[in-house]
């Protein structure tokens, strides 16, 4: 379902490209985008984007991915009585021992496990929930955060301080790929609370797996994030992925807030709480009995006479619908109010990374080489608008136009990957580019 069918389309744009990745048989990854169907739903759940990364032997990665990404928007729109906070840590929750049963259940997806990462856009702000070392971006201007925090070996040990801060050496002989949090492997997960961080206009968000983030660095995503349109970026993002080796599936999600209509503050809504209720109660049945009950007593003792009787009865009618009314609008304990706070510790990291001469003359490179192996393949390709492209990238960066030089660039790869792919598919001998 597009933003256009939504009614979304004056301010949010989102794209999204999964791929196999050049060494991989399957694609073990997942996602899910379910935007909210009218302004109603908006301001009760918002717009929810979910990533997931699956782990096992044979299929059971793909079947830990999906179901993730279907288990866990369905059970959070399960719990409407609950705030959104509550209701997707429930829902992230729920689903792992959803995904751990399944495993258990069958020797072929034993130990089978998934990152999940899911972004939700509300009134309040964006939230993010997350297990696993699949990761959620925000590009402001030209700076980049990144709001989840890697559940990986690394990680925990740089934040734990068991190594030393600038030491490469050490940093270079822990293995990236070991996580320490997934869904699916134990009966619970811990689950990370990030948000709610105000949105703004013009805000752009990415969801990605580690396949990703393991061949493109953070300093080469804003950049491209910021001067390309959701759709290109996305593309372009996978494609760079896959030019360095692509030994990894790759998932991406872009969704750039283009319009007030999502900004935080736009619309006037309770603020968000963890625990407690969140919606009004309904009246137990017991209470409308007990009120009609006593409220005909009342009426037939009047009649009969029997002022005194009749007023303790219709006193009973009062106490009961009194009861009823506080059941159906008291708060409990309310939960945590959010109002002003946030939770987690992110972001995680914070880069300032605006479009420069280097990257520019990065994706020059990566043409440059993208062309002389194409040739070399004797890839029956015709190279006039890629060319262009390119011809018309180097005139931007001349003039320091560094922003309009990494629109052309992304243009011209990804219409260069476009074409390889649709060859090899046409192609019964082995035509695979080495570039790595």
């Amino acid at each position: 379902m597009t933003d256009t069918e939504t009614g979304w389309s004056d301010c949010l744009q989102h794209a999204v490209v999964t791929d196999i990745g050049m060494r991989r048989s399957n694609n073990q990854d997942a996602y899910s985008i379910i935007l909210a169907s009218d302004n109603a739903s908006w301001q009760d759940r918002g717009h929810i984007f979910v990533v997931a990364d699956g782990m096992g032997a044979h299929a059971a990665g793909e079947l830990a991915s999906r179901l993730a990404v279907d288990g866990i928007p369905h059970t959070y729109y399960r719990y409407r009585d609950k705030s959104p906070p509550e209701a997707i840590l429930r829902a992230v929750r729920e689903t792992n021992g959803q995904i751990n049963s399944r495993g258990q259940a069958n020797t072929d997806f034993r130990n089978m496990g998934t990152t999940a990462s899911v972004l939700l856009l509300l009134p309040q702000g964006a939230l993010a929930a997350h297990v696993g070392d699949s990761r959620i971006y925000r590009l402001r201007g030209d700076q980049l955060e990144q709001l989840t925090f890697d559940h990986s070996l690394l990680w925990e040990m740089r934040a734990a301080g068991q190594i030393p801060k600038g030491d490469s050496d050490i940093t270079s002989m822990i293995p990236k790929n070991v996580i320490t949090r997934s869904l699916g492997p134990h009966p619970t997960v811990q689950v990370d609370l990030e948000g709610p961080l105000p949105v703004q206009l013009d805000d752009t968000f990415l969801l990605c797996s580690d396949g990703l983030t393991g061949k493109v660095q953070d300093e080469e995503l804003g950049p491209i994030l910021s001067c390309l349109e959701p759709q290109l970026a996305a593309q372009v993002l996978v494609d760079l992925a896959n030019l360095r080796g692509g030994p990894d599936n790759v998932t991406v999600i872009v969704a750039k807030v283009t319009g007030p209509r999502l900004t935080t503050g736009a619309v006037r809504v309770a603020p968000l709480r963890l625990g407690g209720d969140e919606l009004p109660r309904r009246i137990h049945p017991v209470f409308w009995l007990v009120i009609a009950v006593c409220g005909l007593a009342s009426l037939f003792m009047l009649v009969a006479g029997q002022p005194i009787p009749a007023l303790l009865a219709g006193v009973g009618a009062v106490i009961a619908a009194t009861v009823g009314i506080l059941q159906k609008f008291g708060t409990g304990d309310g939960g945590t109010i959010l109002r002003g706070r946030k939770l987690g510790r992110g972001p995680h990291v914070r880069i300032t990374c605006p479009p420069n001469a280097d990257f520019v003359q990065s994706l020059d490179q990566t043409g440059r080489e993208l062309r002389a192996a194409a040739v070399q393949g004797k890839w029956e390709i015709d190279f006039s608008q890629f060319d262009e492209s390119c011809q018309k990238a180097s005139e931007e960066a001349g003039r320091g136009e560094f922003a309009g030089a990494i629109r052309q660039f992304g243009y011209a790869i990804t219409f260069m990957m476009q074409e390889l792919r649709s060859q090899r598919g046409r192609k019964t001998r082995d035509t695979t580019i080495d570039y790595t």
